[in-house]
């Protein structure tokens, strides 16, 4: 029997622990096991999107008191029901550990959801967690990219359509009016379509925030904002408040545009002013996340030098009492 010690709530030297355990993970496996949303609840203590938590911390040590496997299980989203991330220690594994998380999850989404629906992310796409999924009744079912660029290779100009100017994104001045637009750019995505101010203040107080990389493109008639490219820069040292320290990369992190303004040409002009200022701050590397399905986003991404490198893969319970529903997914990483 594998005891599991499960809570609600982590104090801060147990944050820093699942931290060191996530390092090591991502050691292993070239990629971060945990999204930007299961960050964000580690280090603010509360889920990033709802006001009442909602999030579980399963958690086994080894008898040196050494912890070894972690999950967390999101059970606020009452629609798509809940999600789920985990990683074990790579000297610990094919112990059953990863086993006995995936089923301590099930049980906290059965306890919140009499249909029992659970969705579990594997990052990186390890075939391992593809046939621990399989083993215990879940199905492959979305794919999202992660595609990167060099930003040696040129960058063009960006040339926006006539009638728009290109800013900087200015705090307390801009934050309503870029939050009313990313949801309406982005009202057919279960994730990025229901950002709150407090979702965007969230990741205003994170080290990386650079108000000078948040471009927006703003009609010159009205002032309206119908564009944007939030980027991102992660990595450099752990002394810059990430979880982990690596090589630093920059970020497509966000990119939008109001539907009122598609097919008029902004959204590669709004690409390569972010990719053009991501050179200016001296990185040589760009990704981005994009989900397969998304096939009009992969190919502009393409014609414009990216490539993939990495997959996230989403599996979710197989239950005869699932409702349908729509998905969330993480988008990004710390």
């Amino acid at each position: 029997m594998i005891d599991i010690d499960r809570r609600t709530h982590l104090e801060p030297d147990q944050v820093a622990e699942v931290f060191r355990l996530m390092d090591a993970a991502s050691d292993a496996d070239g990629v971060y096991p945990l999204s930007e949303h299961t960050v964000l609840h580690l280090r603010h203590g509360g889920d990033p999107y709802t006001s009442n938590g909602g999030g579980v911390h399963l958690r086994i040590h080894d008898p040196d008191g050494d912890l070894v496997g972690y999950a967390f299980v999101d059970a606020s989203d009452q629609v798509a029901g809940a999600a789920a991330e985990l990683a074990v220690h790579p000297l610990h594994r094919r112990k059953g550990y990863g086993r006995a998380l995936t089923e301590a999850a099930i049980r906290v989404a059965e306890e919140q959801d009499p249909a029992g629906r659970l969705r579990l992310w594997a990052h990186g796409d390890h075939p391992s967690a593809t046939a621990l999924a399989m083993s215990l009744g879940f199905e492959r079912y979305r794919v999202l990219y992660q595609m990167r660029r060099s930003l040696y290779a040129a960058v063009p100009a960006p040339e926006l359509p006539d009638g728009y100017r290109l800013r900087g994104f200015v705090p307390g001045q801009d934050d309503e009016a870029w939050v009313e637009l990313n949801n309406r750019a982005f009202a057919d995505h279960p994730d990025q379509g229901r950002w709150t101010v407090r979702d965007l203040h969230l990741r205003m107080a994170e080290p990386w925030f650079d108000p000078d990389g948040f471009l927006l493109a703003e009609r010159e008639s009205d002032g309206r904002l119908m564009g944007f490219h939030w980027t991102k820069v992660h990595g450099s040292a752990p002394a810059d408040g990430t979880p982990h320290g690596h090589n630093p990369i920059g970020e497509v992190y966000v990119l939008g545009v109001d539907p009122e303004a598609q097919g008029q040409g902004l959204a590669v002009p709004l690409t390569l002013a972010g990719l053009r200022h991501l050179r200016h701050r001296g990185l040589d590397q760009v990704m981005l996340y994009v989900d397969e399905s998304n096939t009009k986003a992969v190919r502009l991404y393409t014609k414009l030098g990216f490539v993939r490198w990495i997959t996230d893969v989403a599996f979710r319970r197989i239950t005869d009492r699932a409702p349908d529903s729509a998905d969330g997914a993480p988008r990004s990483r710390p």
